[in-house]
């Protein structure tokens, strides 16, 4: 049974493959928090801004086998597209506590570019296309190699040098957001944060600032 919390066609915000098309998996679920507001406080990953809980989103539902839930994702792909390779972004959420080789193969066998962000703590099924790793606070990353290392920042626990182990084709600063302040938002927070990464990238060019394009634009 896979659990997904939603669906939908959008463009990549961030990272590498930002601006390309693709279809976006969310799975419910986290082994860093809950997603409930009352166990924020405690959680692992206490600044998380996304809404995994349940099933109830759009597009979102339970699936009772690999194939199920691929055939529901590609046909979020658009039918008449001309070109370019369907891609298909699983992320939450934590998705590598559903995400398997059997949905994998089914995913590919419909065409799809797998792409995965994940917070790294737990070992990525083979088959995996592009692999974004995103560490969060103390919790152990045990993936040592990837396509793209995503690290929000600034994390007291999770600062750029303790990740120089982790072999990545790119790396990226992503400045923290405040996750009472709404996507559209003023967030003085975030400006801050901004400011202080694109020191850090500055002063450390192995790195790379990444906005978050899709807030910026307005898009989901």
């Amino acid at each position: 049974m896979y659990r997904v919390k939603e669906a939908f066609y959008t463009l990549q915000g961030e990272g590498a493959q930002a601006g390309r098309a693709a279809v976006f998996c969310r799975f419910s679920k986290c082994n860093l928090w809950t997603g409930r507001e009352r166990d924020r406080a405690t959680a692992v990953c206490n600044f998380c801004d996304t809404d995994f809980v349940g099933t109830d989103g759009q597009n979102g539902g339970r699936f009772a086998s690999a194939e199920a839930l691929a055939e529901h994702l590609r046909a979020l792909w658009p039918a008449s597209s001309p070109g370019g390779r369907p891609y298909v972004v699983c992320t939450g959420g934590e998705p590598l506590l559903q995400l398997d080789e059997p949905l994998i193969a089914a995913l590919h066998a419909r065409g799809f570019e797998v792409g995965v962000e994940t917070n790294g703590t737990l070992p990525a099924p083979a088959g995996i296309d592009w692999l974004c790793v995103s560490p969060k606070a103390a919790a152990e990353v045990v993936i040592e190699q990837c396509d793209e290392l995503k690290l929000v920042y600034p994390q007291p626990l999770a600062m750029p040098e303790r990740f120089t182990g982790i072999a990545a084709r790119h790396y990226f600063l992503s400045p923290m957001a405040s996750p009472s302040v709404p996507d559209q938002g003023e967030d003085p927070v975030k400006q801050s944060n901004t400011r202080k990464a694109t020191e850090y990238c500055l002063a450390h060019p192995q790195w790379r600032l990444t906005l978050q394009m899709h807030k910026i634009i307005g898009i989901d």
